[in-house]
C-alpha cells in the first residue's frame, strides 16, 4: 500500500514540476521589438544631378595573409572554412603511392626498407656505409619551386 501511495506521490510531484518548466519556458518568449522604420532616402537636387554627390566610403585595404592562413588555404580543398581528414590526406597521398610498390594501399616494413635503402645508398656517395653530415644533407626533402619565391607580385 505504501509503495502505491508513494507512487502517486511521485507522479503529481513529476506532473507539477513538468508544468513548472513549462511555464517558465512560455514566460521567456517575448514577441521580437518592433522593427524600425526605414531611414528616408534624399531625392537628389534637379540642380545638381550631374554633379558627383560625395566619393563614399574608402574600400577595404587588401592585408597580407599570415603564413598558417596560407597554409590553411592550401589544406582547405573545397574552401568551406573546414579542413577534413581527407583533405588533410590527399598531400600525402603521392608520397604513400610511391613508397606503396605493389599497389594494394597498405606500406608494409619491407616497402618502406627497401626505399629507405635506397634513399639510404644514393646519399652515401663514397660507399662508406655511413652518411657524413654533408651527405645527409642531401637527404633533406625538396622544397618546391613555388614556396621558395618569395615575389610580391
Amino acid at each position: 500500500m505504501g509503495r502505491y501511495f508513494a507512487g502517486a506521490v511521485s507522479a503529481m510531484l513529476l506532473i507539477a514540476a513538468g508544468l513548472f518548466i513549462w511555464e517558465s519556458i512560455a514566460q521567456q518568449d517575448e514577441p521580437p521589438p518592433p522593427v524600425a522604420p526605414p531611414p528616408e532616402i534624399a531625392q537628389p537636387d534637379p540642380m545638381t544631378a550631374g554633379e558627383p554627390q560625395g566619393t563614399g566610403p574608402p574600400p577595404p585595404e587588401a592585408t597580407e595573409l599570415t603564413r598558417e592562413q596560407r597554409r590553411f588555404g592550401r589544406y582547405d580543398r573545397d574552401r568551406d572554412g573546414a579542413i577534413t581528414r581527407t583533405e588533410m590526406m590527399s598531400s600525402r597521398t603521392n608520397a604513400f603511392r610511391q613508397l606503396d610498390t605493389n599497389g594494394d594501399n597498405y606500406l608494409t616494413f619491407e616497402e618502406w626498407a627497401v626505399r629507405t635503402s635506397e634513399r639510404f645508398a644514393s646519399a652515401d656517395a663514397d660507399g662508406s656505409g655511413a652518411l657524413t653530415p654533408q651527405e645527409f644533407a642531401t637527404t633533406r626533402p625538396r622544397r618546391s619551386a613555388a614556396s621558395r619565391s618569395r615575389c610580391n607580385c
